[in-house]
């Protein structure tokens, strides 16, 4: 004989009742007017308005998925509520990476800067007509050897277009990074050349300028200077 199951025999509801409804909407609103007020009477501005902005959405994608979506509410809900926060957590991680990545690029290379580097490594000199600040003819290579925590030669006299090798003699890796410590600058299109035992960097002179600096950004007792004149 069949027992005929009632709604409470249900193993778990998968939908909501009225009371959730009613409170999940509530909350939206509650989540939208918060953020459009700072808005509209500044209470903050930059950063931390963006910061809150972010945050209030969040929430408000949090109540639209358990409030109205019933994420945890059907079969399995511990293992769906995993999946779920697994998934915004790698989405998170390679957004904010990404983010991270343009903004430290942007911050430490402007558009030209990246357009001479680009040049350079194709080896276009000039576009139609137009120089693009890398060299077309490469002249002489001068070499800076790291041995023992020094740069040899400490200073190098060279012309435009010449090329400079560091070559690292040292166990320890080093990253060599232009103009003072710690305010780094961009040279020729490069932030830092890191350099291994073994694996030699030879970085372009397109740019012109006289006691030009750099050191290691892992050790700045190591350091030295060159001069590019045209």
């Amino acid at each position: 004989m069949n027992k005929k199951l009632s709604d409470t025999d249900t193993p778990q509801k998968e939908h909501g009742t009225t009371a959730s409804y009613i409170i999940g909407f509530i909350l939206s609103l509650v989540f939208t007017a918060i953020p459009y007020y700072m808005v509209v009477n500044k209470t903050v501005s930059g950063n931390a308005l963006l910061a809150t902005i972010l945050g209030f959405a969040v929430l408000q994608m949090l109540i639209q998925i358990f409030f109205f979506l019933h994420l945890g509410r059907g079969p399995k809900p511990l293992y769906n509520i995993a999946f779920f926060v697994s998934t915004i957590g790698i989405i998170l991680v390679v957004v904010g990476g990404s983010m991270f990545i343009m903004k430290h690029l942007h911050y430490n290379m402007m558009p030209h800067e990246v357009t001479t580097k680009l040049a350079q490594d194709e080896g276009i000199s000039q576009v139609g007509g137009e120089k693009t600040g890398a060299c077309g003819d490469i002249g002489a290579n001068h070499k800076v050897v790291i041995k023992n925590g020094k740069a040899s030669p400490l200073h190098t006299d060279a012309h435009l277009c010449d090329t400079l090798s560091f070559i690292n003699e040292d166990d320890k890796v080093r990253e060599i990074a232009f103009g003072p410590h710690p305010e780094h600058q961009v040279y020729g299109g490069e932030i830092e050349l890191t350099i291994r035992k073994g694996y030699p960097k030879t970085l372009t002179l397109n740019q012109a300028g006289s006691q030009l600096l750099f050191h290691d950004h892992l050790d700045p007792t190591m350091n030295g200077s060159f001069t590019v004149t045209p």
